[in-house]
């Protein structure tokens, strides 16, 4: 594995941070970077993505009680992964036990770094956590979801309505992806991340980035996708 913090060839604006982390399914390898000024194992906000930890929390939840999400559940799902619906995703976050429940699912996933807040967007996580939580769905390896749960989840991840389908798509064919994006009240900057799967070559790939700091939505997403062109290539220059 690559160190964090060595260098990537693209080029930043002056606030801009990511974290990059993407994972070879067949050989385990993973590549990794991160820009940023701040401590070494910083976290950044997940914005929508924080979705697919929803999900995952639901799905866990209706196992563990040895039931099927209801089609309620599924119907809130698909709208919360496929058009990023809000309303969806406060709605299955109380379903779950807001972020107590979700933090719960985040640490039965390997989840580490990653810690939920009841504003769901503002939950913060870092991209090794995010590869975490894709190797639990596409992995395969030992995992708390069933297998029904992984194909649920992965199936959405590839419905995703055509306007919110940049980011890692960028980075090979076939994606399975959610993605996430706001300004900060704060500052008026950018958060856009995006995590998914994709094929690169003969392989499938998982990829997360995770990114801050832009002036505008469109700039973070040109910057998430150049990211992850480059990692997954360097990715296969280590092979």
């Amino acid at each position: 594995m690559r160190a964090p913090g060595e260098p990537l060839a693209v080029t930043t604006g002056a606030n801009v941070t990511y974290d990059v982390a993407v994972r070879d399914t067949v050989t385990g390898r993973t590549t990794a970077y991160r820009h940023a000024s701040g401590p070494a194992h910083h976290t950044h906000p997940t914005a929508s993505v924080v979705k697919l930890g929803i999900l995952a929390a639901l799905l866990l939840r209706a196992q563990d009680t040895g039931r099927e999400p209801t089609s309620h559940e599924r119907a809130s799902a698909a709208d919360m992964i496929e058009r990023s619906d809000n309303d969806a995703a406060t709605g299955l976050l109380k379903v779950v036990g807001g972020a107590g429940g979700l933090d719960a699912a985040h640490r039965r996933l390997g989840l580490r770094e990653s810690a939920a807040a009841e504003s769901w967007g503002l939950t913060r996580t870092t991209a090794a956590d995010q590869l975490a939580l894709l190797e639990a769905v596409f992995g395969g390896g030992t995992t708390p979801l069933s297998e029904g749960s992984r194909a649920f989840m992965a199936d959405l991840m590839t419905r995703v309505v055509p306007d919110q389908a940049w980011g890692v798509s960028a980075a090979g064919g076939a994606p399975a992806l959610k993605n996430g994006w706001m300004p900060l009240s704060a500052t008026g900057l950018w958060v856009v991340n995006s995590v998914g799967r994709v094929t690169a070559g003969d392989r499938d790939v998982l990829v997360a980035v995770l990114s801050g700091g832009h002036p505008t939505k469109d700039a973070g997403i040109a910057l998430v996708e150049a990211v992850a062109r480059a990692t997954v290539s360097a990715a296969d220059g280590d092979r």
